[in-house]
């Protein structure tokens, strides 16, 4: 495999990893009130992208380091400042639609690099169309959110 779609694919694999654990950190912090449903979901979303991605990593001879990156530190941080002072509530919904759409824009740059390889623009295209749906529903609790502030 082409070493640019490898450097890509391993790029949203710690992307999703970080991602998981900043949501597993919100979810602790909930301590089940306000977005748990929507936390347990996104962990499962980006626990299963991880998973599909690391066995791309592996298939093709790479290791797949379970273990994040410094963001996923800072992931956790966000969520647990932010659990004291505001709580775990509607208003953080702008800040998790904006990272998960910085996640699109990575596996857009990704798909375009992997065009030669249909099965993995097959992969990354499905799951970046889950997280898309993810956004919009979280743009549509947003907006009740702020309706309910009004």
């Amino acid at each position: 495999m082409d070493k640019d779609i490898l450097d890509h694919l391993k790029t949203l694999h710690t992307s999703a990893i970080d991602a998981r654990n900043g949501y597993e950190e919100a979810l602790e912090d909930a301590e089940g009130k306000g977005l748990t449903s929507l936390f347990r979901d996104m962990i499962a979303l980006h626990h299963a992208n991880s998973e599909e991605l690391g066995g791309l990593l592996i298939n093709a001879g790479e290791e797949a380091d379970d273990s994040g990156s410094f963001m996923s530190v800072v992931h956790r941080t966000i969520m647990s400042v932010r659990s004291l002072f505001d709580g775990l509530d509607g208003s953080v919904l702008p800040g998790l639609i904006d990272g998960e759409k910085r996640n699109i824009e990575r596996y857009d740059t990704a798909i375009q690099a992997s065009s030669s390889t249909p099965a993995i623009v097959g992969t990354l295209t499905a799951q970046r169309n889950k997280i898309r749906e993810k956004i919009e529903l979280m743009q549509q609790q947003n907006a009740a959110y702020e309706a309910a502030q009004s």
